[in-house]
């Protein structure tokens, strides 16, 4: 197995990237993905990055990142939003297993922002628990609608930024990991037609001016 344990947050960041321009292109190498790969990950695990993303079937992790078994430890809700549940979970995968990286991961066409949207706009709203979910998205529908965005591009990355200040702001944990230099935690907003990721918030990284402004 491959020894992610000494990567920096940076260079934890551009392993991902890696491999999401590899997707892109069309030239995926499927690393990690056999059976030594599988029998070494039996009783132990060092994934170098936290994905929390949207549930989104489009959003496939290991897929548009090109990775493999035990690279990347994985969150998903709809929209992603974030429960005690979720903020533990990430927390678990900072906290125990030292990975350097958290990437919180929107999307285009994102149906609980659109379902969102829908809510505040026009007080159409879904029954049963889909109902918390976009409760949960709508403070970043508002905030957006009150700086005048109108663009559904900018809505979500909005929300990613969003999702990422409340992730340091919940949580003691994380935040103090990025304080320490140990972890970074950055927004990506994926495109669903090129299948490319673009950075659009950024704390902890060597490099300041997010790529996908």
């Amino acid at each position: 197995m491959a020894d992610d344990s000494n990567l920096t947050p940076d260079g934890a960041f551009n392993l991902l990237m890696d491999g999401n321009r590899r997707f892109v292109a069309g030239t995926p190498e499927h690393p990690n993905q056999d059976a030594a790969r599988r029998a070494a990950l039996t009783s132990v695990q060092q994934p170098f990055a936290v994905l929390f993303g949207c549930s989104d079937s489009r959003l496939a992790a290991e897929i548009i990142f090109d990775r493999g078994l035990g690279d990347l430890f994985v969150v998903r809700t709809a929209g992603h939003v974030a429960g005690p549940e979720v903020l533990g979970s990430i927390e678990y995968g900072v906290g125990l297993l030292n990975c350097p990286l958290v990437i919180v991961l929107g999307h285009d066409a994102c149906g609980a922002v659109a379902a969102t949207r829908s809510a505040v706009e026009d007080g159409v709203t879904a029954d049963g628990y889909v109902r918390d979910v976009i409760e949960r998205v709508t403070p970043s529908v508002l905030a957006a609608r009150a700086a005048g965005l109108t663009d559904n591009g900018e809505i979500i990355a909005a929300h990613t930024r969003n999702t990422v200040d409340l992730l340091l702001e919940r949580s003691r944990v994380l935040a103090e990991q990025v304080s320490a230099g140990n972890t970074a935690v950055v927004g990506l907003t994926y495109s669903l037609a090129d299948g490319s990721a673009h950075l659009v918030a950024s704390h902890g990284l060597r490099r300041t001016e997010p790529a996908g402004l």
